[in-house]
């Protein structure tokens, strides 16, 4: 029998915020995630043959069931990185299909594909599409340059998205990433906000490959300055890597309200100690499924604003998901060996939980 999946609380890593049933992007009524996990081979690099280490993971922010597009706002903190479909965004608001993450020579197969999945699947937002595809880079243990991620991966990705529990660490497009100098991949978080007796739900999914060992913080425990020992052949000492945070609510918000929340993202980055180096291609999307009937690209639709003097409630939200999000990512992930050999160790809890604990006794006293 396997042991059930180890995240961040479990550490004993203090979170503020109220998570959700399954504390995961899927918290929002409706959101489904799918991933596909391409691993296979060993040792020498050999282009086209591997190791692969990488995949493809899925965003249906409405489920299988709704073709509807959503209200969404997207921010690039910086833009040494990838995320296609954001001009439309930037110009109408709207968010009209699934969401994919992959590798970034992945990019085009997964794009083209998502178009030829919504043909398939009579999903078409009309007769044309501009998908939303994001990537960071697996190179350091993916043959990126074997171009693995195939149309058919992203059909299953696609067609096994689900509600309920998210898988984390080393999976789907978070399957070759490294996160401050340890594995990194996919990781989510969710907090609940109530506001005028109705409870909303703010959802985080990151795909983190971004940071430098020495930044890490926890709860704003330096935590990466005390590791700096562990795994030596994998701490960075420069930043080159990204990441893409994708932030989902039920809270009726507008284009200009999402593509704020979208830049309170970054400052849950940030708590993580994160400084989004010139390196770093550090993207953030947000999109709302509460307005169905506003979303629509009908004549004279109605759509709600959420409350200006409610909303700081639902960016602290964001802040904290997107937080918690990237140290589950960092908790979920197991050691990987990929491309010549390469290691990259996963985070030592035994440490970390050693760590909090100490630096919640100091604080007792």
């Amino acid at each position: 029998m396997s042991l059930p999946p180890v995240r961040s609380r479990d550490l004993g890593i203090p979170f503020e915020g109220t998570p959700g049933a399954w504390n995961a992007i899927t918290d929002v009524a409706g959101c489904a995630v799918g991933h596909v996990t391409l691993i296979s081979g060993e040792g020498a690099l050999r282009v086209g043959k591997g190791p692969v280490r990488t995949g493809v993971t899925a965003i249906l922010p409405r489920g299988q069931l709704s073709t509807s597009p959503c209200f969404a706002g997207w921010f690039p903190l910086n833009g040494n990185g990838e995320m296609t479909g954001t001009a439309w965004i930037e110009e109408s608001g709207l968010l009209a299909g699934p969401v994919l993450l992959t590798n970034t020579h992945s990019v085009g197969v997964a794009r083209d594909a998502v178009i030829a999945w919504q043909v398939r699947n009579g999903r078409m937002p009309g007769n044309w599409s501009l998908p939303v595809v994001a990537e960071t880079c697996d190179g350091w243990l993916n043959d990126i340059n074997g171009f693995h991620v195939k149309e058919s991966h992203v059909f299953a990705a696609l067609d096994g998205a689900a509600s309920g529990p998210v898988a984390e660490g080393a999976v789907g497009g978070g399957t070759g990433m490294v996160c401050h100098g340890f594995k990194g991949g996919i990781g989510t978080a969710s907090r609940m906000v109530n506001a005028a007796e109705q409870c909303y739900t703010v959802g985080v999914l990151v795909q983190a490959n971004h940071g430098m060992r020495r930044q890490l913080r926890m709860a704003g425990v330096p935590i990466g300055l005390e590791l700096q020992d562990y795994g030596k052949e994998a701490v960075l000492t420069d930043e080159s890597g990204s990441i893409i945070i994708v932030v989902a609510t039920d809270a009726p918000m507008l284009p200009h309200q999402l593509k704020a929340m979208a830049k309170r993202a970054a400052m849950g980055l940030a708590r993580t100690g994160s400084a989004a180096g010139i390196g770093s291609g550090d993207i953030m999307l947000a999109f709302s499924t509460g307005n169905l009937d506003g979303a629509d690209t009908g004549e004279n639709v109605q759509a709600t604003m959420y409350g200006l003097n409610r909303i700081s409630a639902l960016f602290e939200a964001a802040v904290q998901a997107t937080e918690e999000a990237i140290i589950n990512a960092l908790v979920a992930a197991e050691t990987m060996t990929g491309v010549d050999g390469r290691v990259v160790h996963r985070l030592p809890h035994n440490r970390v939980i050693d760590l909090m604990q100490r630096s919640a006794g100091s604080r007792k006293t």
